[in-house]
């Protein structure tokens, strides 16, 4: 089966008419991104976009074959005109399957937003889903064959790509491609390392792929370290890591700290963020839970497993320090690190990069200023892959 992706942009394209936002500014040329529409094996049109019949013909292909077309979801301004031999647009029932006469079947997957999804077979048993912009399946069944391509809205609802591998939908070869892709994506190479990081990958407009073809299936790092510093939205960028996954464990090592309403805060706010289907642990016992199979972890974060640590081999008071705390607390780094680098789980950490602004007044802050360089240097190490983030903007130390 040969899929033909007319646009791959958004219902309003990229960039958006007028639009002065810096995704807008630079998606220029090949950057550019018309509506997203689908042309399969020259019979079936998914989505009939404006300037459809051009975009067909500039990657080589003709409307004239065209059998069926069916829309996926509504389309807001203007009405598109139907290009002269084509036949009117339609929908399919959630539910229901559409059999043609080429030999593709056609099934409507029911979404949790408005639209539908279409599953579509071929004529050889590939595979084929693809997704509305915003929507998500509405149900999966407990065990689903695999599909050889997925073509979805990765960046709006990674959640639903959690769907899918929950079901078994998505297997490890299954090919994943970004579309309705619009302004509200990051420009440039971060949309590349943020597809990546669901097992996704974005093609230029006009690109013609076949299902079920081995393609270079973008590889998730299974052991990842993010730093930054306060606020600079570290902890965000970890957990859109992972957000594309099922089950993910979210191993909190700060604990409630009853009393404290400010913390109590921070703790909501990173709740209510995280996806529903997570589990959640407060510990700071990293190590059982690494040598544990399992779903994903996300740690959030080491700075605060440093903490209690050195509060366990009591670091704080110089003669206890001298006296073996510092040993105690190296045995607890190596093994932890120890443990990461003998771990089956995909590993997504946090810590807090120090050191880059005003010595600490104290001892105490000095030496822990110290212990958690240490501790960020022997961690990454076992990583294949470490981001710092700074402003929000993710910047790739390892890859």
């Amino acid at each position: 089966m040969e899929l033909t992706l007319l646009g791959t942009g958004s219902p309003e394209g990229l960039p958006r008419p007028d639009c002065p936002c810096a995704a807008c500014a630079t998606a220029l040329g090949g950057a550019a991104r018309a509506a997203t529409a689908l042309l399969v094996d020259g019979v079936l049109l998914l989505d009939l976009t404006p300037g459809a019949a051009f975009a067909a013909a500039r990657s080589g292909h003709s409307l004239g074959g065209v059998r069926q077309v069916l829309l996926s979801h509504p389309h807001d301004g203007p009405s598109v005109e139907v290009p002269a031999g084509l036949p009117q647009p339609g929908r399919v029932p959630d539910g229901r399957e559409l059999a043609l006469l080429t030999g593709h079947r056609v099934r409507a997957v029911a979404m949790d937003h408005p639209g539908t999804g279409y599953e579509v077979v071929g004529t050889d048993g590939e595979r084929l889903l693809y997704l509305p912009p915003g929507g998500a399946p509405a149900g999966m069944p407990d065990e689903h064959p695999v599909y050889e391509m997925v073509v979805a809205d990765v960046i709006g609802r990674p959640d639903g790509l959690a769907r899918l591998r929950a079901a078994g939908a998505i297997g490890p070869t299954t090919d994943i491609i970004a579309v309705h892709l619009g302004h509200e994506v990051p420009p440039g190479a971060e949309l590349t390392r943020r597809l990546a990081a669901a097992g996704a990958r974005a093609v230029p407009d006009g690109t013609t792929l076949a299902v079920g073809a081995y393609e270079d299936v973008p590889d998730v790092p299974r052991r990842t370290l993010v730093l930054g510093g306060a606020r600079s939205g570290k902890s965000v960028e970890a957990e859109r890591r992972l957000e594309a996954f099922p089950e993910v464990l979210y191993v909190a090592t700060g604990g409630t700290r009853n009393g404290d309403s400010e913390w109590a805060d921070r703790v909501s706010a990173h709740r209510e963020r995280r996806p529903g289907s997570w589990g959640t642990t407060e510990t700071c016992d990293l190590v059982p839970l690494l040598a544990e199979s399992g779903p994903p972890l996300l740690i959030d974060c080491l700075s605060l497993w440093l903490t209690y640590a050195m509060d366990e081999v009591n670091a704080w008071d110089d003669a206890e320090w001298a006296g073996g705390g510092e040993r105690a607390l190296r045995k607890r780094v190596t093994e932890l690190t120890d443990a990461v680098r003998g771990s089956r789980r995909t590993v997504v950490a946090v810590s807090n990069e120090v050191g880059s602004g005003i010595v600490p007044a104290t001892a105490s802050g000095r030496r822990y200023r110290d212990e958690l360089g240490r501790l960020n240097v022997a961690f990454a190490a076992e990583c294949e892959h470490v981001l710092m983030v700074v402003a929000g903007q993710a910047l790739t130390l390892r890859d």
